[in-house]
């Protein structure tokens, strides 16, 4: 069977260029959905006001959470079939994808109607207030019900780039944003025969941007008859398969756990902060914004690591395994190196996109990126080594690394020595947090038993020879 045109053997030919052009399609995936994200905000701020872009600013939040629990079963379907395109068990492969199908549609369409039902309450739980609450309601029903088809794109992109695919989920999700973006503003004020629909068109466009997404990403799959489609006999693998299933739960549930953790860390050290006043708390916020584009190299950088050293284990290529690794160190280290280093030189002229002129907020924030700015180079590493040892099924060691760093001594630092030294105690926190895990995950990396984990027992079917390099 010939590999479809973009789908790359990750298992032969040289280490850093493939992983480097393997990761770039994913690096231009988080950036169009962050622009995507921000282009709607607009859309809601300017057409609806301040109320309706605080009522999706809640509803994102309920939403970041559910997707940061789906994060782990992503990565966990995504290893799985990574180990088993390099086995070239392509029999493997469909079976995991027919029992994740399966469930991840369930899964959406329990929260979905779950969401529908207990909106209300979510929102209240975030003491969102009674002016923003019927938007916020309305827009949040509505986008509950992308689930399932949220659900299954996320887990069809992340399977095409298990088998080595990162061009097709990339131009599925140039399509998306484009169409959502289109639809935005033509859902929200109305056009033709189109009724204006304030808040919930917004939500609606993303429904109907989702459906033409996955549709034709799931034409894509068998027009071009990639590896993960499944056919004829190959349906009846619908079934969840208790198999390949467990993997799945054993690995994603301390993995989505982790993204669950980094968030109720970040959600405390924002109350922290908010003790500093209006100010530091706005200088904080902004340059979180500009973080987030720091930080994507290190997510797509690692979720090309993971799925590299996934096939390469499964081949036995475990003498590839440790060039794959570092070489997606120095690849962050140099794109992560240089965000940083044209944020600290531009800092001013980008603090002032958010910030008026005088606002005192931007000395504030200049001040907390000189302390904090750095550090994103050792969590990018910490990043990076915890993808590589999750691909062989390693999960609790990183999630341990996670308590340890992101609570323990985070929490140790910054409210521990608030008292004395106020602001700067939080910022030495996140400086603490770094260090701690960027230390912790090298030398589990190089000491701990990582190889000896296992992803999933073999099936029975002997590998066929891998191509040879």
């Amino acid at each position: 069977m010939s590999a479809p045109a973009h789908q790359r053997d990750l298992t032969v030919g040289p280490v850093a260029k493939t992983l480097f052009v393997f990761a770039l399609p994913s690096l231009g995936v988080n950036i169009l959905q962050s622009l995507n994200n921000s282009v709607n905000s607009v859309w809601i701020g300017r057409f609806l006001g301040e109320e309706a872009l605080a009522a999706s600013a809640n509803a994102g939040l309920i939403m970041f959470l559910m997707f940061s629990t789906l994060f782990g079963f992503t990565m966990a379907t995504t290893i799985l079939i990574g180990q088993n395109m390099g086995r070239r068990d392509i029999e493997a492969v469909r079976r995991i994808m027919g029992t994740a199908s399966t469930v991840f549609f369930l899964a959406g369409v329990v929260f979905a109607a779950a969401g529908w039902i207990f909106a209300p309450q979510l929102l209240r739980l975030l003491a969102t207030s009674d002016a923003v609450f019927p938007l916020a309601l309305a827009y949040l029903r509505v986008i509950f019900l992308t689930m399932p088809i949220s659900f299954v794109m996320v887990l069809i992109s992340s399977s095409l780039r298990g088998v080595g695919d990162s061009i097709t989920p990339f131009r599925n999700t140039v399509l998306n944003v484009v169409l959502d973006v289109i639809l935005n503003p033509i859902f929200i004020l109305g056009w033709g025969p189109i009724p204006a629909m304030g808040i919930a068109g917004s939500a609606l466009a993303t429904i109907v941007a989702g459906l033409i997404s996955v549709g034709l990403l799931l034409r894509k799959v068998y027009v071009l008859d990639l590896t993960i489609r499944l056919r004829g006999e190959e349906l009846k693998w619908l079934r969840p398969d208790p198999r390949y299933l467990k993997p799945i739960a054993r690995m994603g549930l301390p993995m989505g756990l982790s993204m669950i953790i980094m968030s109720g860390s970040a959600l405390a050290m924002i109350g922290l902060i908010n003790r500093e006043g209006v100010d530091t708390t706005a200088a904080y916020g902004v340059m979180n914004q500009l973080w987030s584009y720091v930080q994507m190299p290190a997510v797509a950088v690692g979720g090309a690591v993971s799925a590299m050293v996934a096939q390469n284990i499964g081949a036995n290529k475990w003498h590839r395994v440790s060039r794959i690794v570092w070489s997606g160190i120095a690849i962050n280290l140099l794109m992560s190196g240089v965000l940083i280093l044209l944020m600290t030189l531009c800092a001013r002229p980008l603090l002032g996109l958010f910030l008026p002129a005088q606002s005192p907020a931007i000395d504030i924030a200049i001040h907390i990126n000189h302390i904090i700015g750095w550090t994103f180079i050792l969590m990018g590493v910490s990043v990076v080594v915890s993808f590589a040892v999750r691909a062989n099924g390693a999960v609790i060691a990183p999630l341990l690394i996670l308590i340890i760093s992101a609570i323990i001594v985070r929490f140790t630092v910054g409210f521990g020595l608030y008292g004395r030294f106020g602001a700067e105690a939080i910022w030495a926190a996140f400086i603490a947090t770094a260090m701690t895990s960027c230390f912790l995950s090298i030398a589990y990396y190089v000491h701990g038993g990582w190889k000896k984990a296992k992803a999933m027992p073999n099936m029975g079917r002997p590998p066929i020879q891998p191509a040879q390099e």
